[in-house]
């Protein structure tokens, strides 16, 4: 006799689960009691988040490449006969180092498009074909989909469409119940920023140019991914929210490189 998926009252697919943004979305998901199919190309440390979940709630892995042509549909499977239902949807992985547009070969710019744009794209209307009505997806974008930056090329393409098509969707899905919504970070302390982390540019331009006195952290975009996945957002619906400590709504310089340079005491 086939195995029976046992039912829970949600369950959220995470792209990216392994590491930074995705992991501490599925720990923090995992606390809400949600069931999770956790995705990333590597397996072992999926493995591990499902052990240290184990108590909490449980994981379900998938090793894949986001942009496998298989991978949507195999995770929204894994959902069905694991847990028996699909309720949130997080698109999360991607990469950094983008290069400006003039540096950027046709075979770079496929691959962010790829991992940013066209992998999610896929993830999202996959499902949407199995998701309960009334169910909520994230798509993680970035800072620079909202304002312009250095060396974006086509990481800030990818970014800015993932954008483009959260809003078509929270207007096309509204009427199911499903919300869609972005989540923006800015820099954050991850492994994906820990090459440049202690670079003289990088922190001259996302220290000093971040109001709070503190840099951002994984589960600081966590903490905004559970939030507008929950019911405490249900009225929340084709927003872009940043998390980036304030530094694409404001102009601020902190004091030190104001006065850089300067005889000013």
């Amino acid at each position: 006799m086939a195995e029976q998926p046992q039912g829970y009252d949600k369950v959220a697919i995470i792209t990216g689960a392994g590491a930074g943004i995705g992991r501490a979305t599925a720990t923090a998901l995992a606390k809400d009691g949600v069931a999770i199919v956790a995705i990333g190309r590597r397996v072992e440390p999926l493995e591990q988040l499902r052990d240290d979940l184990a108590e909490i709630a449980p994981v379900a892995v998938l090793s894949a490449d986001v942009t496998d042509d298989d991978a949507p549909a195999r995770a929204a499977a894994m959902a069905i006969e694991k847990f028996g239902r699909l309720d949130y949807l997080v698109n999360n992985a991607g990469v950094g180092k983008p290069e400006p547009v003039d540096e950027t070969s046709d075979e770079v710019l496929d691959f962010f498009l790829n991992v940013h744009l066209r992998a999610p794209f896929r993830f999202c209307r996959e499902a949407l074909a199995k998701m309960e009505d009334g169910g909520a997806i994230v798509n993680v974008a970035s800072s620079f989909a909202i304002i312009g930056g250095l060396r974006g090329g086509a990481y800030s393409a990818a970014k800015a469409g993932i954008v483009g098509v959260s809003k078509h969707m929270a207007a096309q899905y509204g009427v199911r119940g499903i919300r869609t919504n972005v989540v923006a970070p800015g820099v954050l302390e991850t492994d994906m920023t820990a090459y440049a982390w202690n670079l003289h540019r990088f922190r001259r331009m996302n220290f000093d140019m971040t109001p709070l006195n503190r840099t951002g952290t994984a589960q600081d975009a966590a903490a905004a991914i559970r939030f507008l996945l929950s019911d405490e957002a249900r009225f929340i619906t084709g927003q872009v929210m940043a998390v980036d400590g304030g530094w694409t709504s404001t102009k601020f310089l902190s004091e030190s490189a104001v006065l850089a340079g300067s005889d000013e005491n």
